[in-house]
């Protein structure tokens, strides 16, 4: 009888499928013919644990609609969601090739991940604060924001609201409810649970709707969130995007192969939803209920977009080295964008010509706002931007050693600018 005993092994999780495999999801299950109920937005949170396991669906593939969380949207709200989604998808490919000509030096697409984006835009008030990542540019568009500003920030120059101090696509932009983003996702979401609770201490009924990758779930910022949420019922939805890539970890590495990232609200004592991030109309119904049950008093929910990062991770990432080239192609719940199209050709609101329309028009507009843009500067040429507007609006007020600093440079760019102009050279 041996007495050598079983000894734990550590354990790495890895991805399914490396460069040169053949990817096959096989094993993820799409829900074909049902999807979980609609409960009341008010019910008990522990009712909704069930739903953190399951998938909230609203569009089948073939453009038809089944189950209880339809929103039943009007036909110019959906031309208006796909046409927001066309524009975030032709922007992307605009700035990812100019980022290529070194017109700007970052660049981050959200091929794939549009319906989430634009569909919560779109489902909250413009009063509710977003506490977003760099993939969510779709919530401006939807919200409005000039394309000439988005730009101008894009490429640093002269017009950018923020004077070439962020990385591109770190937006801010308070006026559209758009909580400047954080490159480092988990700081963002105590901070967009303290703006619920601080809603709530005030009395109005506006919530905070924050958003995280669900790598950034591995973080203890993610809890401390779960926890306050859970404590002082702050009114905000807190939003995992399950686009199974944390920069090139596969979602493991986050503990993905447990239970659903849904499902880490449970333990909160919080409402859970688990949703088709690639369906524009469960998105934007799952949106709702949060919403209802926030404003309600109801407390927070965690929804988990189940989605898929088409490409790279930025312009500074070549996917190819982690994971098969043709992965994309089939995952299995498709494009965002051809199925909100396509169920709009299936209840005869749209067709092929009016979409090829949008298209060419959509490809001037972003073509025609970008070369505005670049007028007033961009990587490749003069930004515009004068260097002493670095020391600016970093404190509220200027410490005493930038003050120095801000004047020490004053003098030498004077003393430089009296010697180019033919002062005293001896």
């Amino acid at each position: 009888m041996s007495t050598r005993s079983n000894k734990p092994r550590l354990y790495v999780p890895e991805p399914p499928f490396r460069p040169g495999d053949k990817p096959d999801y096989s094993h993820i299950k799409v829900p074909a013919h049902h999807t979980p109920d609609r409960p009341d937005p008010m019910v008990e949170a522990h009712e909704t644990a069930g739903h953190a396991l399951r998938l909230i669906r609203v569009m089948r593939f073939n453009g038809e609609i089944e189950g209880e969380w339809d929103p039943k949207l009007a036909p110019e709200t959906l031309r208006a969601g796909l046409r927001f989604m066309t524009i975030n998808r032709h922007l992307d490919m605009r700035m990812f090739n100019m980022q290529r000509q070194g017109k700007l030096s970052f660049y981050m697409k959200s091929t794939g991940e549009e319906a989430i984006s634009v569909a919560m835009g779109m489902a909250l008030r413009n009063a509710d604060m977003i506490f977003p990542t760099y993939r969510q540019i779709g919530i401006l568009i939807a919200r409005g924001c000039p394309m000439h500003d988005m730009m101008c920030q894009l490429l640093s120059n002269r017009g950018d609201p923020l004077q070439g101090k962020s990385l591109p696509i770190l937006f801010s932009f308070k006026d559209y409810g758009f909580f400047s983003v954080s490159g480092n996702l988990g700081t963002q979401l105590i901070q967009g649970v303290g703006w619920g609770m601080a809603n709530a201490y005030k009395g109005n009924d506006d919530i905070a709707s924050v958003i995280t990758g669900e790598g950034a779930t591995a973080e203890g910022d993610f809890h401390y969130a779960l926890n306050f949420a859970s404590t002082y019922r702050a009114p905000c939805i807190i939003n995992v995007v399950n686009n199974q890539w944390a920069i090139s970890s596969f979602q493991g590495i986050a503990a993905g192969e447990g239970e659903t990232f849904a499902a880490r609200g449970t333990g909160y004592g919080l409402a859970t939803l688990r949703v088709d991030g690639n369906d524009f109309l469960a998105v934007y119904s799952a949106m709702q209920w949060a919403a209802e049950r926030a404003r309600r008093g109801g407390g927070a929910t965690v929804i988990e977009h189940f989605t898929y990062r088409m490409e790279g991770h930025s312009t500074s990432d070549d996917p190819s080295r982690y994971r098969p080239k043709d992965e994309p192609d089939v995952w299995p719940f498709g494009d965002p964008i051809e199925r909100l199209k396509t169920h709009m050709i299936k209840i005869g609101i749209w067709d092929e010509e009016q979409d090829e329309a949008m298209n060419k028009e959509v490809a001037e507009y972003i073509r025609v706002s970008y070369k505005a843009a670049e007028k007033l500067g961009s990587l490749a040429t003069e930004t515009g931007i004068a260097p002493e507007t670095m020391f600016e609006q970093v404190y509220e007020d200027m410490p005493s050693h930038l003050q120095s600093q801000l004047a020490e440079f004053m003098e030498e760019n004077s003393e430089k600018d009296s010697m180019s102009n033919g002062g005293d050279h001896s």
